[in-house]
């Protein structure tokens, strides 16, 4: 173990320099490889699809995929189309929600001169249900992997979407408007590494020490008890130069989104001693009190950051009240980070050793 942070302790110094690991993503991306043009701004891109989501949910799978046209607007303000591929993913959302996550490929030759070029794939994320203040879950969501962002180089990126969804009921139409965000592929996140996805489970306590705890203290940081590391539930892995470094994705079951359909998390018929998800639990294991206050004080020094993060999507909130709840809700955070004794009483005496 002590040789495996020694190794990527020297990577994360050869690759940051005098930074600390938390770096802005803008200079991680322009060190650590190439990031394709659809995801190197933060400017909302302007999305318009038509099809039926009772269609999209029966007659797509794991395999099976349906032809569509993607209209998105150009940095010339021009509408222009994509044709792509399409089909509805996720277990719980596509079973729950009126509008299920979807998959897109898109081929090479037609992503050529246009702002996809060099994605394949893509994960397209929308609001759950239609009900108030879906627009801002979805802000919410696309917050936690802005945030994360902060936490550690390797992580997927996104970019927000205003997106017009038409869909036919019946003989007529109707048309949704609503926030969305796309998800870089795995393919691509390897590509920017000269790394690969790792398949197999590996208990986290065999996974990278560092970024394993950056990954558990962000999970309680944003209430989520909804992933496993070791079965690569919500988690990725990512083998670089010999090891095993986690990445998380899916947060809307957590704390911070505080979504109507939200349950607490039952992974592995384990039930957690919590009565809502907005309760927080430390699921990270046991590491070294060295490496634990390291780690601590990583997130204490990103503090400031991580709120300007929050402050720059405040425009997108429809509801003032779910912006202020959010940030309270990180708040609380930093204040359990910054008081000694509540970090060693709801983490460090928390962290499990098996």
């Amino acid at each position: 173990m002590g040789k495996m942070q020694t190794n990527l302790g020297l990577l994360t110094i050869c690759v940051f320099l005098s930074m600390s690991c938390f770096g802005q993503k803008d200079d991680n991306s322009k060190k650590l490889g190439k990031v394709s043009k659809l995801f190197s701004t933060e400017d909302v891109l302007e999305v318009q699809m038509a099809y039926s989501n009772r269609d999209l949910k029966k007659l797509t799978n794991d395999s099976t995929y349906i032809n569509l046209n993607l209209t998105y607007r150009d940095d010339l303000d021009t509408l222009r189309g994509l044709p792509v591929r399409v089909r509805a993913r996720g277990n719980f959302r596509r079973k729950n929600c009126y509008f299920s996550p979807v998959k897109l490929k898109i081929k090479k030759e037609d992503a050529k001169r246009t702002v996809f070029k060099g994605n394949k794939e893509l994960k397209l994320v929308f609001p759950c249900l239609k009900e108030s203040n879906n627009n801002d879950n979805v802000i919410k969501e696309l917050l936690a992997y802005k945030l994360y962002e902060v936490i550690s180089p390797y992580h997927f990126k996104t970019r927000l979407l205003d997106f017009t969804l038409t869909e036919p009921k019946g003989k007529k139409l109707q048309e949704h408007k609503i926030k969305a965000f796309f998800i870089e592929d795995m393919d691509e996140l390897e590509d920017r590494f000269g790394a690969k996805e790792m398949k197999r489970n590996v208990h986290p306590l065999q996974q990278d020490s560092l970024y394993s705890i950056r990954n558990s203290m962000f999970q309680y940081m944003i209430g989520n008890t909804d992933f496993s590391t070791g079965y690569q539930h919500n988690q990725k892995l990512l083998f670089l130069n010999g090891y095993s470094i986690p990445i998380p994705y899916d947060f809307d079951m957590s704390g911070l989104c505080d979504v109507s359909y939200a349950v607490v998390s039952q992974i592995e018929g384990v039930e957690l001693p919590l009565e809502s998800v907005t309760d927080r639990l430390y699921r990270g294991f046991r590491r070294t009190d060295a490496t634990m206050y390291s780690i601590r004080n990583e997130f204490l020094e990103s503090q400031s950051r991580m709120m300007e993060i929050v402050e720059n999507h405040k425009d997108y909130f429809e509801n003032a009240n779910e912006f202020e709840k959010c940030k309270k809700y990180l708040l609380e955070f930093f204040n359990v980070m910054a008081n000694s004794d509540k970090f060693k009483s709801q983490i460090l005496d928390k962290a499990r050793t098996k």
